[in-house]
């Protein structure tokens, strides 16, 4: 579909200027289209289809959609984003951006460049966890990182928290919402001081010091976590720590500034609108956010893409 010819000039040989173009279909990106095609804004949606959740058997804690599979709630989405005629799907990776007297000029992968006054970035992050042997083919399931998205899922069962310090200590208390039978596994001495010993042997919660060396179990679930001397405690979900970096160099290409949270090692900077610290570049989703989640994208999406339409109609 074409866009608003009202809204959209073209470029000769060039692809049209877009009002906006969200890169990454995902919650955040669906979200900030949808407001977009309802304001009827031309807007190009660019998806690489490579949603972060994609591995998790369902979505947790999203009204209207709670425990749905990840596929079928990006299909539902893009049926309707779908059905806005000034709003175009295309599949595709972005590969460059730099800023223009237009506004922005995308270049996909394959070699096509598309103008756009703004940029909803929704690019997502690569989420790194403990490279041990069993955890990549259960990660999104029986591993996890947020037990507000998956602890409901494994609620009453054996728990383990693969962490140490504060953060071991945090995370292992918040866990007992969901199970009484919760284990800290430090992965070596836990340093804990005594305090924190105290209020974790209050509370119920196990330690148990020796070095991790993997699970194993039968396909995706876990019956046992592994240590290096050869010995096993039984288990039947993780939750591990996680680190969050930039899959795209957009970001940073178009000069966005960024900052350290305790989950993202880049987040991208952002106001109330999710405006970034450049000029026309919103940023929605994993890339802006300390506590990730669908919930908090789609909001976020929205919440960008009203920020779009404000500033498109106070420049026209």
């Amino acid at each position: 579909m074409l866009p608003d010819p009202e809204s959209a000039v073209i470029l000769g040989d060039m692809d049209s200027t877009w009002d906006c173009t969200v890169v990454g279909a995902g919650a955040g990106g669906l979200s900030a289209a949808l407001v977009l095609g309802r304001a009827r804004r031309s807007t190009l949606v660019v998806d690489a289809g490579q949603p972060s959740n994609a591995p998790a058997h369902g979505i947790g804690g999203v009204l209207g959609h709670d425990g749905r599979p990840p596929a079928d709630f990006y299909a539902i989405g893009r049926e309707e984003v779908a059905a806005y005629p000034s709003v175009e799907m295309l599949a595709g990776d972005v590969v460059g951006g730099r800023r223009c007297d237009l506004g922005f000029e995308l270049e996909l992968a394959d070699g096509t460049r598309h103008h756009t006054k703004r940029v909803v970035l929704a690019t997502g992050m690569e989420y790194r966890y403990p490279k041990l042997p069993g955890l990549t083919e259960r990660w999104g399931g029986a591993v996890f990182h947020c037990p507000f998205c998956h602890g409901w899922e494994v609620r009453d069962r054996r728990l383990g928290v693969l962490d140490r310090g504060d953060t071991g200590v945090h995370r292992a208390l918040l866990l007992q919402a969901w199970s009484d039978d919760v284990t800290l596994l430090t992965d070596g001495p836990d340093g804990l001081d005594d305090d924190e010993q105290a209020t974790l042997a209050a509370h119920g919660v196990a330690v148990d010091d020796r070095r991790v060396s993997g699970v194993r179990g039968p396909g995706r679930d876990i019956s046992a976590v592994m240590f290096t001397d050869g010995s096993e405690r039984p288990l039947d979900a993780l939750l591990v720590p996680v680190t969050l970096h930039q899959r795209s160099a957009l970001a940073q290409q178009l000069g966005a500034a960024t900052h350290e949270t305790m989950v993202a090692s880049d987040a991208v900077d952002v106001d109330a609108w999710m405006q970034s610290s450049v000029p026309g570049l919103s940023a929605v989703g994993d890339i802006s956010t300390a506590a990730p989640s669908v919930a908090a994208a789609i909001a976020a999406g929205s919440a960008a893409a009203a920020g779009v339409v404000r500033s498109l109609i106070e420049v026209s």
